[in-house]
């Protein structure tokens, strides 16, 4: 008798499974609606104003961020850096789809006039907060990616002036509205930075 087939695993399955992708993916699923709820809540009371979706644009991203970060922690960080062939590859495969799907479940879940505080300003929040989570998974490890972007965005929401644009849209991003330009340009930058350092490094090693 034949033994039972193996089902094959392409390497970049195996990375996503030794990453707890499940584990990441119900995260993210639960910021999504968690964030849609609280949108639909403040929606539905009286004198609504869109900047009072300001914590939820804020939040939804900064805990899908710390998700994602968290996930990057791996047991096999020995064997990853003696593989024959590169990792960075399926770091950024795996990077670039988390950001997607994180990024479609909260513009669907938090809609809004693009203008004020709805989807388009959940999505740049979410690109600049795992962008510097990417970057402190590389630089102090994946355990505590989280701390550096919830530090910052605390500081922010305490310092941040009242009227949205002005040399605050660069530093002040996770609190602007949705087509800030510069509020982009810098979540772009911060996305692009911390990716690069986590794809071309991967995560700082820790002790298990």
């Amino acid at each position: 008798m034949n033994p039972p087939a193996q089902k094959t695993r392409t390497p970049l399955t195996l990375y996503a499974r030794s990453r707890a992708m499940p584990a990441t993916l119900g995260a993210l699923a639960g910021v999504a609606l968690a964030a849609a709820w609280a949108a639909w809540w403040l929606q539905a009371q009286p004198g609504f104003d869109h900047s009072a979706r300001v914590p939820v644009v804020v939040l939804a991203p900064l805990l899908a961020s710390a998700a994602i970060g968290t996930g990057m922690y791996t047991y096999s960080d020995e064997l990853d850096r003696t593989a024959v062939r590169p990792w960075w590859p399926r770091r950024l495969a795996v990077l670039l789809g988390l950001t997607a799907l994180a990024a479609a479940l909260l513009a669907l879940g938090v809609p809004g006039h693009p203008e004020a505080f709805g989807g388009p300003a959940a999505v740049r929040n979410l690109l600049g907060a795992v962008g510097v989570t990417a970057g402190a998974a590389a630089l102090l490890g994946a355990r505590l990616s989280w701390l550096p972007m919830t530090a910052y965005t605390s500081a922010v929401y305490l310092a941040a002036p009242r009227a949205p644009g002005g040399a605050a849209a660069l530093w002040a991003w996770p609190l602007q509205p949705g087509p800030q330009a510069w509020a982009w340009a810098a979540a772009v930058v911060a996305y692009g930075c911390g990716a690069g350092v986590y794809v071309w490094r991967g995560a700082r090693r820790e002790d298990h």
